[in-house]
C-alpha cells in the first residue's frame, strides 16, 4: 500500500490532502480570530455600558444623606395615640434599627431574601431563573431581587421593568454591598420599603395597621406586614383579598419556623391568633374635626410644604379618652334629636380652664357625611346666635357698675322703644314662656333665663361695656358695634363655639383668660422642640364678679323653676356645677354651657343650613342631653372642686338690695333717680299695666334693715362644720362660730331652703352654734345655710354646698 502512494498519482493525493487540511485551518483561525475580536468588542460594549450605566447612578453612600420625606405625626396629649399623618406623596417615620422587633425582621428575611446574610448583593440563580421564566413566558425582566437590590430600586430607580433598569439595580446593589453592612442595609430596607396606602417604612405601616408603633408588634402582626410587601394593593387587609393575606402571613410563619427563627408551636399558635386590623377609616385619620383645626394652624405656622414633608411631632392637648366621649355623646344625642326635632347636627368643645387647652373637639356629627356638609368645623368656622348663653356677660357688666345680684327688676310686657312716631320699630321682647312675673331679682332672672329682665340689665350695664368685657373673655366676632341694640343680650350677635366655651371658661377661673391652645409641643424629627406650651394666663377683670355669676349658675335650687323635671340632666353627684342654656329665635339654635373650676363644655344644636328644630326643641330639649351625656362622664376624670364665694357685698339703695316699698312700686330707674331717662316712661308705663291685672306679695321684698347679702357687717358667722363641698351620707353635723354687736335673736338652719333647726332663747352676742341634723332628701347638689339676726334687726346668712 505505501508504494501506491509514492507515485505521482499517489503525491497528488497527498497534496490535496495537506491542502484541505492546511484550508481547515485557516478557516479555523480565522474563525478564532473573529470570534476573539467579537468577544473582545462585546466585553468592551459591555463595560462601556456598565461605565455608561455606572456613570449615570448616585453614590450609594449619600443614601444616608440622601432627603427622606417623613410625614407630620400627630398625637393625642399622651404622645401615644397617633391621630392623622400629614403628608405629601409618602406617609413615613423613620424608626432606629435597634427598636424594630427581631420578628418583622426575621419574617421579612424569610420571606423575601432567605439567604440575605449569606449571598452577595445579588443571588445569580435567581437572576437566570427569572430571565429563563421572562423568556420563555415573554414579558419584560421581573422577580429575582433580593433585600439588597429591592432597597436600590425603590430608593434610587424607577418601577419601570426593562434590562436597562435591571443592570442599573444590580450595579446599585453591588456598590451598597460594598459600602454598608447587612444590619444597615436591612435597616434602610424596613424604614423604606412601600407597605400600601401611601405607607412607607415598618413603623408607619404598623401605626396604619393596627394602630400602634412597630416597637410593639407581635410575631402574627409581623408576618403580615412582612407578607403585604410582595403587592401591598392586592394584599390589602381592606381590600377583597384578605383570605389570600391570611394564607401569605401563614405561609411566611412557616417559613421562619424552616429557617430556625421560631418554633413549630410558635407559628401554630400565631397562625390561630386573630389579627386586630384597624378599621380603615380611624387609621386614616382619628378626632377628624379637631385634627384639621391643628393641620391649618401648623400650615399657618411653619408652611404646608415643610409640615408634609418635615416630619414633624405634634402632641396636641386632646384628651382622647374624653374625645371618645364626646364623639359617642353626639353621636348618640344627634341621631334622637333627628328623630324628635330634625336637628341633624351637633357640635362639642371641651377645654381646661386654668389652662385653656382644648380636651374635646366635635366639629359636626359626622365628618365624612357630604350631604349634610361634615367636614364644615362648626365648633371652629360657625357663626351662630348664642341665644340667653350672653347673658352672663351683660349681668357681670352691670355687677361691676354696682348692681347686685338680689337688685330688683320688673318682669312685665315692656316696649323699648323710645322712638313714638317710629311704631315698626317697636321691640317688645316676649319670655319663652310667654308669662310675665312682675318683680324678680337678677339672680333668679340670670338663673331662669327670663328676657325681659335681661334686655333692662343690657340696658343698665351698657352695650358697648357689655361687649367690651366679652372681648375681654375672647369674643372676637362682636366687632361691628353699630349692628348691636338691646337684642345683644338675647344672642344678637354671632360668635363661635370654640371662643364661647373659652370665654366661660374664663368665669370658671374667676377672670383669667388663657389663649386657645390646641398644640403642647412640636418637635422635629431630631427631636429638636420648636414649640412647648407655655401659660399665657392673664387677668381681665376683677375676681369679684365672675365670682358672683358662678354663685348664681351654680346654684340648682335658683335654676329649678326653669329645667323642672330636667333639673337632674343639670347636675353630676359629687360635683358643683354652673350651668347656662341658650335658644335663638325660631328655634334655629339651641345652646347648653357648663363648668366646674377644672372642666368646661358647650354643645351646639341646630342643622349647618339653618333649618328650625321642630316641635321647640330648645335648649333644654335637645342640647342639654348631650351636654350632660358627655359632662356626667368626662368630670370624674377630675377632683370634685368647688367654685370660691364672692365677697359680702353692701348696697345703699333698697332697691339693689332687693326691697321694694309696697306702697309705691316702681321700675328701676325711679329708684336710681334717673326720672328722665329716656326708658323711664316705658318701663313704669310696663309696671303700672301689669298690676292692673295682678298682685305680687310685698312680703317678699320688704325692707330689712341695714341686711348684707352675704355674711359681713356687724355680724359675722364662721361656719365650722361642715366644710364647703363636703360628701354626705345622712346625718349632718353641723357646728359654727356667731358674733354680733347686739345680742342675738334668732337664728335659723336651712336645708335646701327648708328649715330644719332655729334657736331663739337663751342667745348672746357670742354663740357657739351646734346642731345634729339628718334632711330629707338628699340632691345631688344641696346648700345649708345658715341665717342670723340680732335684736336691733340687723340680719345676716352665710352658706356652703354639701354633696350626696
Amino acid at each position: 500500500m505505501a508504494k501506491q502512494w509514492t507515485g505521482r498519482g499517489g503525491k497528488h493525493i497527498l497534496k490535496m490532502i495537506r491542502m484541505k487540511h492546511t484550508k481547515k485551518k485557516s478557516l479555523l483561525i480565522k474563525l478564532f480570530v473573529v470570534g476573539l475580536g467579537l468577544g473582545t468588542l462585546g466585553l468592551f460594549c459591555l463595560m462601556g455600558l456598565f461605565i455608561y450605566i455606572a456613570s449615570g447612578l448616585p453614590p450609594v453612600r449619600e443614601i444616608n444623606s440622601q432627603r427622606v420625606e417623613e410625614s407630620t405625626k400627630i398625637y393625642d396629649r399622651e404622645g401615644k395615640v397617633l391621630l392623622y399623618e400629614i403628608h405629601g406623596n409618602q406617609k413615613r417615620t423613620v424608626i432606629p434599627f435597634t427598636e424594630i422587633p427581631d420578628s418583622i425582621k426575621q419574617a421579612t428575611i424569610s420571606i423575601e431574601d432567605s439567604d440575605f446574610y449569606k449571598n452577595p448583593a445579588f443571588d445569580w440563580k435567581g437572576i437566570l431563573r427569572a430571565i429563563w421564566v421572562d423568556v420563555t413566558r415573554g414579558g419584560a425582566l421581573q422577580g429575582g431581587s433580593t433585600i439588597t437590590q429591592q432597597l436600590a430600586k425603590n430608593t434610587f430607580l424607577t418601577p419601570e421593568r426593562t434590562i436597562i433598569r435591571k443592570l442599573k439595580e444590580l450595579v446599585l446593589a453591588w456598590r451598597l454591598e460594598q459600602y454598608y453592612s447587612k444590619d444597615e442595609i436591612l435597616d434602610l430596607y424596613l424604614n423604606r420599603v412601600p407597605y400600601g396606602s401611601n405607607a412607607y417604612g415598618i413603623e408607619s405601616a404598623s401605626q396604619l395597621y393596627f394602630g400602634k408603633s412597630a416597637r410593639d408588634l407581635d410575631l402574627n402582626e409581623s408576618a403580615m406586614l412582612a407578607a403585604l410587601t410582595k403587592a401591598p394593593t392586592y394584599y390589602s387587609p381592606w381590600g377583597n383579598n384578605l383570605k389570600k393575606l391570611i394564607d401569605r402571613k401563614n405561609a411566611v410563619l412557616e417559613r421562619m419556623n424552616e429557617l430556625g427563627f421560631i418554633t413549630e408551636d410558635q407559628a401554630a399558635t400565631a397562625q390561630k391568633k386573630e389579627l386586630g386590623i384597624a378599621p380603615q377609616s380611624a387609621a386614616g385619620i382619628r378626632a377628624p374635626h379637631f385634627v384639621i383645626y391643628v393641620q391649618d394652624y401648623l400650615n399657618r405656622k411653619y408652611g404646608s410644604a415643610y409640615v408634609q414633608r418635615a416630619g414633624l411631632r405634634v402632641v396636641t392637648s386632646l384628651d382622647w379618652e374624653m374625645q371618645q366621649m364626646a364623639e359617642d355623646a353626639i353621636k348618640t344625642g344627634v341621631k334622637r334629636n333627628s328623630e324628635l326635632y330634625g336637628g341633624k347636627n351637633a357640635a362639642l368643645v371641651a377645654m381646661d380652664p386654668k389652662t385653656g387647652q382644648v380636651l374635646a373637639l366635635v366639629g359636626s356629627a359626622d365628618y365624612f357625611d357630604s350631604e349634610n356638609e361634615g367636614n364644615f368645623n362648626v365648633a371652629v368656622q360657625g357663626l351662630r346666635q348664642p341665644g340667653s348663653a350672653f347673658k352672663p356677660f351683660a349681668y357681670m357688666t352691670a355687677f361691676e357698675k354696682g348692681f347686685t345680684p338680689d337688685t330688683l327688676l320688673w318682669d312685665v310686657e315692656t316696649e323699648f322703644n323710645t322712638t313714638i312716631d317710629e311704631p315698626e320699630k317697636s321691640y317688645k321682647p316676649a319670655n319663652f314662656d310667654e308669662t310675665f312675673r312682675g318683680p324678680i331679682t337678677m339672680k333668679d332672672a340670670l338663673a331662669q333665663s327670663i328676657n325681659i329682665p335681661a334686655v333692662k340689665t343690657l340696658y343698665l350695664a351698657g352695650a358697648v361695656n357689655t361687649i367690651r368685657n366679652a372681648e375681654k373673655f375672647g369674643l372676637t366676632t362682636l366687632g361691628d358695634r353699630d349692628r348691636f341694640g338691646l337684642t345683644l343680650v338675647l344672642g344678637g350677635g354671632e360668635v363661635k363655639l370654640i371662643e364661647l366655651v373659652n370665654a366661660y371658661g374664663v368665669f370658671a377661673a374667676e377672670g383669667m383668660k388663657n389663649d386657645i391652645s390646641p398644640v403642647l409641643k412640636v418637635s422635629d424629627k431630631n427631636g429638636v422642640i420648636l414649640e412647648e406650651y407655655t401659660s399665657s394666663a392673664k387677668r381681665v377683670i376683677d375676681p369679684q364678679y365672675p365670682r358672683l355669676i358662678n354663685d348664681i349658675l351654680s346654684d340648682p335650687d335658683l335654676r329649678a323653676p326653669l329645667f323642672t323635671s330636667n333639673l337632674p340632666l343639670t347636675q353630676v353627684r359629687g360635683y358643683q356645677i354652673a350651668l347656662k342654656t341658650g335658644t335663638t329665635n325660631n328655634y334655629v339654635d339651641a345652646w347648653s354651657m357648663g363648668y366646674t373650676p377644672s372642666l368646661v363644655a358647650g354643645i351646639w344644636v341646630g342643622n349647618n343650613h339653618r333649618e328650625p328644630l321642630q316641635k321647640k326643641g330648645g335648649s333644654i330639649l335637645a342640647s342639654i342631653p348631650i351636654w350632660h351625656d358627655f359632662f356626667s362622664k368626662a368630670v370624674k376624670k377630675y377632683e370634685p372642686e368647688t367654685f370660691n364665694k364672692p365677697e359680702p357685698i353692701s348696697a345703699d339703695l333698697p332697691i339693689l338690695r332687693g326691697e321694694m316699698p309696697p306702697s309705691e312700686p316702681h321700675n328701676i330707674l325711679y329708684y336710681l333717680g334717673r326720672l328722665d331717662d329716656s326708658q323711664f316712661k316705658n318701663w313704669e308705663d310696663g309696671v303700672l299695666e301689669w298690676l292692673k291685672t295682678n298682685v305680687f306679695d310685698a312680703s317678699r321684698f320688704a325692707a330689712k334693715g341695714d341686711e348684707t347679702s352675704l355674711s359681713g357687717g356687724q355680724i359675722n358667722i364662721d361656719i365650722v362644720s361642715p366644710k364647703n363641698g363636703e360628701m354626705i351620707n345622712g346625718q349632718i353635723m353641723v357646728a359654727a362660730n356667731i358674733k354680733s354687736i347686739a345680742p342675738l335673736d334668732k337664728i335659723y338652719l336651712l336645708f335646701n331652703s327648708v328649715v330644719v333647726d332655729q334657736r331663739i332663747d337663751g342667745l348672746t352676742n357670742e354663740y357657739t352654734y351646734q346642731a345634729s341634723v339628718s334632711p330629707s332628701p338628699l340632691n345631688p347638689q344641696n346648700l345649708l345655710e345658715i341665717q342670723v339676726t340680732d335684736k336691733s334687726g340687723l340680719q345676716a346668712k352665710q352658706n356652703l354646698i354639701l354633696f350626696h
